[in-house]
């Protein structure tokens, strides 16, 4: 009997076996072929040793010219028909609107799409943002049609799809998030010397990234002791903050600034409290779900995704969104109240295991998507 096939089509390779690569495993494990259509030539040994087969594809992530989505869109519908799959499985904007209309088009009964986050498109009401906003509108319109389901990772964004007209209620689902591997990021006890909190997400400023960097100079001058660190690789993203806007932190010592790792883990052990002051539209930050893990508090904003991760004053503090003064006066209570970290960081890690683990996640994406 011919094995069952499904292709996932993802924006970048290297982020995508972060996110996706335990998924990978399990469908694979149930006896699907996978193929992925990736934009870069990368992870190569991660595939091999999946048994996953890789096809390129040119994608212009940030570009929605006619000429550039043109291409992409024909260029998924020879792959797709190429490969015939029995389910087509994409995630964030590009890869959705155009990966479902071009698996209709080569006749798959099986699409399946995840909205994670609803990012810098749903983050400003400028006339700018407004009108691209409507133009994927329309096509997130035609393309969610396309699908048998759609998942979503907070409730926020499918009332924010639905009210708009992208989508029936009758084809969302939710899922919290991604899931975390709880064998690479493993529980601990919070460090008993120093004081330390750490923020990790992309150097974009709706994470909240200046908001941290200022609420910690506020909070060094009064305990010059306590630790602060950023990981956050620079984006190539136009939203993106520029190095010359970090530096006056880094150079002064206020943070210590790390530009990226394939070792978060490591800086989670290490420090006593998580922080993302983030208004970006998330689905349900990775990191945070990882933080949860290793079992430390949190200080985030009450915004869709980031909200999903706190109960407020039992595994964490909420902060007010764009307000590096109220950051700072959360973070002071930390350091006051350091007694009650140990307790906070044990309910996170219990809300963890309640919903995010990997196991979960990737278990109720399989039933979704029908895969047996």
């Amino acid at each position: 009997m011919t094995k069952k096939k499904i292709l996932m089509i993802a924006p970048q390779t290297d982020t995508f076996v972060n996110f996706r690569g335990d998924l990978i495993r399990d469908i694979r494990k149930k006896g699907y072929n996978v193929i992925v259509v990736v934009p870069e030539d990368e992870c190569r040994d991660f595939f091999k040793a999946a048994g996953v087969k890789v096809r390129l594809i040119d994608l212009k992530k940030n570009s929605f010219s006619v000429l550039n989505t043109t291409s992409y869109y024909k260029e998924l519908v020879r792959i797709i028909s190429e490969e015939r799959p029995d389910k087509v499985f994409a995630y964030t904007i590009k890869p959705v609107i155009f990966g479902s209309l071009a698996a209709k088009k080569a006749g798959v009964e099986g699409i399946y799409s995840l909205i994670c986050g609803l990012g810098m498109l749903f983050c400003s009401d400028s006339w700018k943002v407004k009108l691209v906003r409507t133009g994927v509108g329309v096509l997130y319109k035609r393309a969610l049609k396309c699908n048998t389901k759609v998942i979503f990772q907070n409730k926020d964004d499918i009332e924010e799809f639905v009210s708009r007209g992208y989508v029936e209620r009758g084809k969302c689902e939710l899922v919290d998030g991604s899931g975390v591997n709880l064998k690479k990021f493993k529980r601990n006890e919070l460090p008993k010397n120093d004081m330390a909190f750490l923020m990790v997400s992309r150097v974009l400023k709706e994470k909240g990234v200046m908001e941290y960097l200022k609420a910690a100079a506020m909070v060094k001058n009064h305990y010059p002791e306590v630790n602060f660190r950023y990981i956050g690789a620079i984006d190539k993203n136009k939203n993106a903050l520029r190095m010359d806007q970090l530096n006056p932190y880094i150079e002064d010592g206020t943070v210590d600034y790390i530009p990226g790792t394939n070792e978060v883990a490591k800086y989670i052990a290490k420090c006593n409290v998580f922080v993302l002051p983030s208004y970006y539209r998330e689905g349900i930050p990775k990191t945070l779900i990882e933080a949860l893990a290793m079992g430390r508090p949190i200080l985030t904003t009450n915004t869709p995704g980031c909200r999903e991760t706190v109960v407020d004053g039992k595994n964490g503090l909420f902060v007010q969104t764009k307000r590096a003064k109220d950051l700072a006066l959360k973070m002071i209570w930390m350091i006051k109240h350091r007694e009650k970290l140990q307790k906070m960081g044990d309910k996170s890690y219990e809300m963890c295991l309640e919903r995010f683990t990997i196991e979960k996640i990737n278990a109720e994406m399989m039933q979704i998507m029908e895969v047996e």
